[in-house]
């Protein structure tokens, strides 16, 4: 069954087993087909149940390897696995939020930008949604291999830029509005290898109700 509330269990948790304290596979706020057409239901249901969960068993045995490790050297070969998994894993959390099923379609609200501090800013930054759009698309179409994209709050201007990360490393310059999976693994299967229209297609169930928030907590509005 599909949790449905978005800040229900979404957030990087934790077992509940205080000894454990093992990561767990966030349950999704919609169904695995609630994104489509823009995402596939089998899209969907792989990379959630076998690449999501992927990174949460590989992340909580190299959280394990490292808590029984006795020497700088065993930890310091752990750092590459802690990074990878931990970043997937961050990345992958955060993402499922970012998305909601669309408005275009009459499945919900996604990809609808209301008038707020979000938009006034997406305005001052780029012009219009539309020009951000262009513009997030062409630097995460730009990614060598695999990555994701970003829109993020500079922390010190607290103005909205666009950024990228390679592989599954996590945002740690900007604060995460909304982020875009650009592994094959988020759009081969329904788009091949065009980047484009999966980037294209990807803003109709981008959730701006989620991206709001987090916007309002960068700058300092509000609380998550």
């Amino acid at each position: 069954m599909q949790n449905k509330n978005p800040r229900q269990t979404q957030s990087l948790t934790t077992s509940s087993s205080a000894e454990t304290m093992a990561h767990t596979l966030p349950l999704l706020p919609y169904g695995y087909d609630a994104l489509e057409p823009y995402i596939s239901q089998e899209i969907m249901v792989l990379h959630h149940t076998k690449h999501h969960q992927t990174y949460v068993n590989a992340l909580n045995a190299a959280e394990a390897s490292y808590a029984k490790s006795s020497t700088p050297k065993e930890r310091i070969a752990l750092q590459a696995a802690l990074k990878f998994n931990g970043g997937g894993h961050i990345n992958h959390s955060l993402f499922w939020k970012n998305l909601a099923p669309s408005a275009a379609v009459n499945k919900g609200t996604g990809g609808v930008l209301k008038d707020g501090p979000l938009k006034t800013a997406i305005v001052e930054s780029f012009g219009s949604l539309e020009n951000l759009q262009k513009e997030f698309n062409a630097t995460t179409a730009a990614i060598q291999g695999s990555g994701w994209g970003w829109l993020g709050v500079n922390p010190s201007t607290k103005r909205l830029e666009i950024t990228t990360t390679a592989n599954q490393d996590p945002l740690l310059s900007h604060v995460p509005i909304i982020g875009v999976d650009i592994w094959e693994h988020a759009f081969y299967l329904q788009y091949k290898n065009v980047k484009a229209d999966y980037l294209t297609a990807i803003w109709n169930v981008i959730n701006f109700e989620e991206a709001e928030l987090r916007y309002a907590e960068a700058v300092g509005t509000s609380k998550l």
